[in-house]
C-alpha cells in the first residue's frame, strides 16, 4: 500500500513538472492576446517609430506616400518603402527606400535646377530591451544611416549618415498605448560632423476606433539650436489581420517650413507567423 501510495504521487508530481515545464514565458504571460501589441504597429506613418520589435520569422512591408504643400513654392512630394524583417535574439533587420517626387528650385546663383529621384537606401536595425515581446512596457533602440553610392546623381549618398533612437512604449489598458522616441543622427563620422547633428524627440497616442480601426496623433521636434516643430493625426483601418491602410494629416508648427502641412496615406502588410 505504502509503495503503490509513493507511485501515485511521483507519477502525479512528474505529470504536473512536464505541465510546467510545456508553458513558455508567452503562455504564462497575461498580455500576449492584449490588441495594442497583436495588432500591427508600423513604424508610419508620423515622426514616431514603434517600440515594437518583429518576432523571428515575420516580415512586415510598410508603403506610403506623403505630400507637403507650403505657403510659398511648389509642393513637395515623397513616397517611401519600408521592409521589416524579424531576426534572432530580439533584434529586427530594415531596410528603406525614399523617393521623391522632381521639382525645380532656384540655386544660389539664380539658376533653375530638376532635382528629385531615388534618395540614398537607409538600413539599420532594432535591438529589443524588453524581458519579451509583450511586455506592456516596451524598449528597443534603433540604429540606421544612409547606404553610400545609393540614389540617384542629385541625391547621393557620399558617406555614412549614422542615426540612433530610444524607442519607448506604454500600454494603456489593453488597446490604447503610448509612443516616444528620443534620438540623433548626423551626417558623417567626423567629431566635426557630430557638432552638427540633430536631435529627434516625439510623443504619439495610438486608440482604437471600434474593433479594426482607430487613431494616433503626435507632436514632434527636431533640431540644435532651433526647433523644427510639429503635429500630426491620423485613422487607420484593418480589413483584415496583416493589412492596414492609413491617412495622415499634419502641420508644421515651427522652424523653416513653419506653415507648411502635410497629407499622406499608406498600406502595411504583414506576413510570417
Amino acid at each position: 500500500m505504502r509503495m503503490t501510495t509513493l507511485l501515485a504521487l511521483t507519477t502525479l508530481v512528474g505529470s504536473a513538472g512536464t505541465t510546467l515545464a510545456q508553458n513558455t514565458p508567452e503562455e504564462n504571460n497575461p498580455n500576449v492576446d492584449a490588441p495594442f501589441v497583436r495588432n500591427i504597429r508600423a513604424d508610419r506613418p508620423g515622426q514616431t517609430v514603434t517600440s515594437q520589435v518583429l518576432r523571428p520569422g515575420r516580415f512586415q512591408l510598410e508603403t506610403g506616400t506623403q505630400r507637403q504643400s507650403g505657403n510659398q513654392g511648389a509642393a513637395l512630394g515623397s513616397s517611401t518603402a519600408l521592409l521589416r524583417i524579424g531576426f534572432f535574439n530580439g533584434m529586427e533587420l530594415r531596410v528603406a527606400q525614399p523617393y521623391l517626387n522632381q521639382r525645380t528650385v532656384v540655386d544660389a546663383e539664380g539658376k533653375q535646377q530638376v532635382v528629385g529621384g531615388w534618395a540614398p537606401a537607409v538600413a539599420g536595425a532594432k535591438f529589443m530591451l524588453s524581458p519579451n515581446y509583450d511586455t506592456p512596457t516596451q524598449v528597443a533602440i534603433l540604429v540606421e544611416t544612409e547606404v553610400p553610392q545609393t540614389g540617384s546623381t542629385d541625391l547621393k549618398a557620399t558617406k555614412f549618415t549614422p542615426a540612433g533612437r530610444l524607442l519607448v512604449s506604454q500600454q494603456l489598458g489593453e488597446r490604447f498605448g503610448l509612443e516616444g522616441n528620443f534620438g540623433f543622427s548626423q551626417r558623417g563620422i567626423t567629431v566635426a560632423d557630430m557638432e552638427k547633428g540633430q536631435y529627434l524627440g516625439s510623443l504619439a497616442l495610438n486608440g482604437p476606433l471600434g474593433d479594426k480601426a482607430g487613431f494616433f496623433v503626435e507632436a514632434y521636434g527636431s533640431g540644435r539650436a532651433a526647433l523644427s516643430t510639429g503635429t500630426t493625426a491620423g485613422l487607420y483601418y484593418r480589413p483584415a489581420a496583416p493589412v492596414r491602410l492609413d491617412v495622415t494629416a499634419g502641420k508644421v508648427l515651427g522652424g523653416p517650413a513653419a506653415g507648411s502641412t502635410t497629407v499622406g496615406a499608406g498600406l502595411t502588410l504583414k506576413l510570417g507567423k
